[in-house]
């Protein structure tokens, strides 16, 4: 038996339970691919929603684990969000078919695409996976660029209204404060880091692209060759000298990423590796959106001004 089999004969029983267990009033129940696009959900949804996010914050939401579990909270989903932009293209799509839900379904209003909207990255101009694990549609870390999250919350918002017309004056509320406050946070995140503009910075995956473009940062190499790919001695060595070259004394390596090889270069560099996470609840005190944002730009001016 393999284990997409194991899994769908563990969910029937699950679902069954599921089935029977009472409801949580009459919030919208909403599930959410990462943590980041749950806070997301629980910014705009407010009172009127139960978020789950089904990838843990220390997980790389490339390769997320499926679990029995999973298909059971999508069976009893409202809505669902996803990053879209081939992120989940692992792992989604056949939580999907065992969980048998048309309210989510692609065209249904209870399914959202995050990426719906965005002014998308790296879209290669030709595709093959020689490339590496290249997506088709664009870099999708694009939530950590703060004008990509305004427009991911709007996108929250109209598919709530439209799951949800009762609350739909709340959802209109809350975006409205987010909008707001997003605003005003962004003008202090470009203070924090206008004076390291044109810095340097080296990263494992190509997963701050769209942070260094908002705030002016420049990544120099990653030490992946290629998407997905693990890094070679004539890659590392071809990173070493490009930091040595420009100066370049930060490398940043999420949770699920290979710190020892971070060390290594940062050896050979003087850089220091800086431990970042894009996902809220990845680091303490990090609940929040802005809470990961303000985390994400304190630590990394910090770092850039060499404390």
């Amino acid at each position: 038996m393999n284990k997409l089999t194991a899994i769908k004969l563990a969910t029937v029983a699950l679902i069954a339970l599921a089935g029977t267990a009472a409801s949580s009033a009459a919030r919208l129940r909403v599930v959410a691919t990462t943590p980041d696009l749950a806070a997301l959900a629980r910014e705009i949804g407010g009172s009127a929603v139960e978020v789950t996010a089904l990838a843990k914050p220390t997980e790389d939401p490339h390769y997320v684990d499926a679990k029995p579990s999973h298909i059971v909270t999508l069976n009893r989903a409202d809505v669902l969000i996803e990053g879209g932009a081939e992120l989940e293209l692992g792992w989604l799509p056949p939580l999907l078919e065992s969980a048998r839900n048309s309210k989510i379904g692609s065209t249904a209003p209870g399914r959202v695409v995050a990426s719906q909207g965005i002014r998308m990255a790296e879209i290669p101009t030709t595709f093959d996976r020689s490339r590496g694990d290249v997506h088709s549609l664009g870099n999708p870390h694009f939530l950590i660029d703060p004008l990509s999250a305004k427009v991911v919350a709007a996108n929250i918002a109209t598919h709530f209204a439209q799951a949800d017309p009762a609350s739909a004056a709340l959802y209109r509320a809350n975006l409205a404060s987010f909008m707001a406050r997003i605003d005003a946070k962004l003008r202090q995140w470009e203070g924090q880091l206008a004076p390291f503009r044109g810095a340097k910075i080296v990263t494992y995956h190509k997963d701050f692209v769209y942070f260094a473009s908002r705030f002016g940062l420049e990544v120099l190499e990653t030490l992946e060759p290629k998407p997905g790919i693990a890094p070679s001695p004539a890659h590392l060595a071809q990173v070493i000298g490009a930091m040595k070259a420009a100066n370049a004394r930060v490398i940043l390596v999420q949770p699920y990423q290979n710190r020892r090889t971070a060390e290594t270069v940062a050896r050979q560099t003087g850089a220091r590796v800086l431990d970042i996470a894009q996902q809220p609840g990845a680091r303490r005190n990090t609940t929040t959106y802005f809470d990961m944002m303000d985390y994400m730009v304190t630590t990394l001016a910090t770092a850039l001004r060499g404390g």
